[in-house]
């Protein structure tokens, strides 16, 4: 007798998505399901097959202008693949493998999104509507939940829901380094005070804003303090010419795309994000596991994340974020420590794969796809 299984369809395995894959195939240990995991686009990779955390990886390995307009090649091998397993449910992230799997199909289909925007055109709201019996979606925030909403307001609540990404705490902060080893790896003088960010370099992560904060406060903080910048983005040249105009470049950092930059966090006395609506901020799950105190826009899904444990400011305001740098710069390291420990308690309690694993099997459209409760 075959085995039940889950289909996951991720859309690709780059950037943070072989680790998304990872947090819904987790879900279903210890169940009677086994999970394959299929990927749209991007390439085989033992690595990725690795982290993926699956009973089963599949790569369709398409081009991305193989599957734009219909995508009858992709739903026709789909079909395929759920021809030869007992497939119960789809789990499909990002928008065309929602749609590849509901007209591939004849499944439940749970789509998770991971930005904003997927239901303001109108051909998707149909979409939605046409498929909404056996379609639920999952938001990796409330912000995410709560824009989907907009876009299909006709749907009941509980068939748009959020699922917030998450991280294995105890692996994560198992692979950070020592805050030394995290500086020299990084090349950044011991006894400097850092404050750190890590992101694209692209308006949506809005770097401007913190150069302009740092330039604010950078009298106020302690002699020689740094504000380093992690990753690539069409926006360096640009950035970098700003901190020569604010006359910060001497201490600023751009160091670029680092691997496995999540290891080097703990190099940081802060995290600063200053994205504008952030989809939800796993960099800052990523810096809490660290140990690193956080301070985000009050916008997106960072304030769903940051909580009680970090501090907020408005989108591009220069000012408050320079006061919140200020701030942070007097901290005492009892006070460092303290929130620390209650930066990992709410790591633990809302953003751990057990954490998800229980709310995930609670919700009503996960019920009614798979007809029980299974891991409650």
């Amino acid at each position: 007798m075959a085995e039940p299984r889950i289909l996951q369809f991720c859309h690709c395995h780059y950037g943070p998505f072989a680790d998304v894959a990872r947090q819904y195939a987790v879900l279903f240990r210890d169940t009677p399901y086994k999970v394959t995991t299929v990927y749209l686009t991007d390439p085989p990779s033992d690595e990725v097959t690795a982290l993926s955390a699956s009973d089963e990886v599949i790569y369709l390995d398409y081009d991305g202008k193989d599957v734009r307009g219909l995508k009858l090649d992709a739903m026709r091998r789909l079909r395929e693949i759920v021809a030869a397993r007992d497939v119960r449910m789809i789990l499909a992230h990002r928008f065309k493998p929602i749609f590849i799997s509901c007209w591939a199909t004849k499944l439940p289909v749970i789509g998770v999104h991971h930005a904003f925007g997927d239901y303001e055109r109108l051909s998707h709201q149909l979409f939605a509507r046409w498929f909404g019996k056996r379609l639920g979606l999952l938001g990796v925030s409330d912000a995410i939940r709560d824009d989907i909403r907009r876009g299909v307001p006709s749907w009941p609540a509980d068939r748009i829901e959020t699922l917030h990404n998450r991280i294995d705490v105890d692996a994560v902060r198992t692979e950070v380094l020592p805050r030394a080893a995290a500086r020299e790896r990084l090349g950044l003088p011991q006894d400097a005070y850092v404050i750190g960010n890590v992101g694209r370099l692209h308006p949506d992560k809005d770097q401007a804003t913190l150069l302009r904060a740092f330039a604010r406060a950078r009298g106020s903080l302690p002699a020689g303090a740094l504000l380093v910048i992690l990753g690539k983005g069409r926006l360096e040249d640009k950035l970098k010419a700003q901190a020569v105009e604010l006359g910060i470049a001497d201490a600023v950092r751009f160091l670029g795309q680092v691997p496995e930059a999540r290891r080097a966090f703990s190099a940081f006395d802060l995290f600063a994000l200053s994205s504008d609506h952030e989809p939800f901020g796993m960099v800052l799950l990523e810096a809490m596991a660290a140990g690193v105190p956080v301070v985000a826009t009050d916008c997106g899904g960072a304030p769903e994340v940051v909580g009680d444990v970090g501090k907020l400011f408005a989108l591009g305001d220069a000012a408050a974020l320079a006061g919140l740098l200020t701030e942070h710069a007097g901290w005492s390291e009892a006070a460092r420590a303290e929130v620390a420990g209650r930066s990992l308690a709410r790591l633990r309690a809302h953003f751990s794969d057990e954490a998800a694993r229980r709310r995930f099997f609670a919700l009503p459209m996960v019920r009614a796809a798979l007809g029980e409760v299974v891991g409650a």
